[in-house]
């Protein structure tokens, strides 16, 4: 070092050796103590990842060596060909008729729900509206019911002898009760309307959450540049909640391929099965007639995990 002060430049030469030295030594630090948070994680983590594994995944790989198997629950033997199951649901007409519906429930109510979830989370965040807990709680309130529970009050409302048969009566708009559970195209306009009431304020907190992380300063410019309410929403409101849009509508399309308590519990698949979907049908092929058949109810099981694979892909491709 001695020798190294000697030379004109060369103080600064060392200092920088020894910021390097300093330096390196933190890094060093630093990469130990990130690594103890990595393990400290990996730790917190590990019950959690272990009971998925064992609960969720595991199952999902017992459930595809199931689905290429034939026979009663007890006495399974791998099916000839191995896809079996698989063709077999091509074939079904009561399978396809499930599908159809299930893409009927899909292609009416998650964009009739989804707009009015929209809409009512623009209205309730108004900060100029008055008791706006209230209403968003009403809105809400659907969703703390029992699935269960509001399809039976739903299936009591439109029976026969129900609540909106003597309404309709009364009003002059029937002159005689109707049977809305015993028609196909009115029984899936109820199982519609069930949805729309018990998910739409679900999807509006969604929509809320987001519209709340907008500032209001980017409206109130739009108001002074003279932007009218609904070019506001379009131009404002829509762009800047595309990501939950998506992740809504993700959700949505998840939850109604899978459509199962409204179906078994409103109409129960009828009237002859016309408004069956494709888990009441795998649920019946399961456990509903008498003969567990496991392996083509695992068969169309995963039939309904690739459309969700590929719709949520497509969705957020086009969003």
């Amino acid at each position: 070092l001695k020798w190294a002060f000697s030379k004109p430049g060369a103080e600064g030469k060392a200092l920088t050796i020894r910021e390097k030295e300093v330096e390196k030594v933190g890094n060093n630090k630093k990469s130990g103590l990130l690594a103890k948070q990595e393990r400290a994680g990996w730790i917190f983590l590990a019950p959690a990842a272990l009971l998925i594994a064992v609960m969720s995944f595991w199952p999902i790989i017992q459930a595809v060596f199931t689905s290429l198997k034939t026979g009663s629950s007890a006495n399974m033997t791998w099916a000839q060909p191995v896809i079996f199951n698989y063709a077999r649901m091509f074939k079904d007409a009561l399978f396809q008729r499930s599908v159809v519906n299930t893409f009927v429930y899909l292609l009416i109510q998650v964009p009739i729900m989804l707009t009015i979830a929209i809409l009512l989370a623009q209205l309730l965040n108004n900060k100029d509206l008055k008791f706006k807990g209230l209403f968003r709680t009403c809105v809400f309130l659907p969703c703390a019911t029992s699935l269960v529970s509001y399809a039976l009050i739903f299936k009591s409302l439109f029976a026969t002898e129900g609540l909106v048969n003597t309404v309709l009566v009364n009003l002059g708009i029937l002159e005689n009760n109707y049977n809305f559970l015993g028609n196909a195209i009115t029984a899936k306009i109820v199982i519609i309307i069930a949805l729309i009431w018990r998910w739409t304020g679900y999807n509006m907190v969604f929509f809320l959450a987001g519209l709340q992380g907008i500032e209001y300063s980017v409206y109130e410019a739009a108001k002074i540049d003279g932007a009218s309410g609904w070019r506001t929403f379009w131009s404002i409101t829509v762009p800047l909640l595309r990501p939950t849009i998506v992740m809504t509508t993700i959700m949505s399309i998840n939850g109604t391929l899978q459509l199962f308590d409204e179906s078994i519990n409103l109409t129960n698949g009828g009237p002859a099965n016309s408004t069956i979907t494709m888990s009441h049908y795998i649920y019946n092929s399961s456990f509903g007639t008498g003969v567990a058949n496991f392996g083509y109810a695992s068969a169309m099981a995963f039939f309904i995990f690739v459309l969700v694979a590929v719709l949520s892909l497509i969705n957020m491709k086009v969003g």
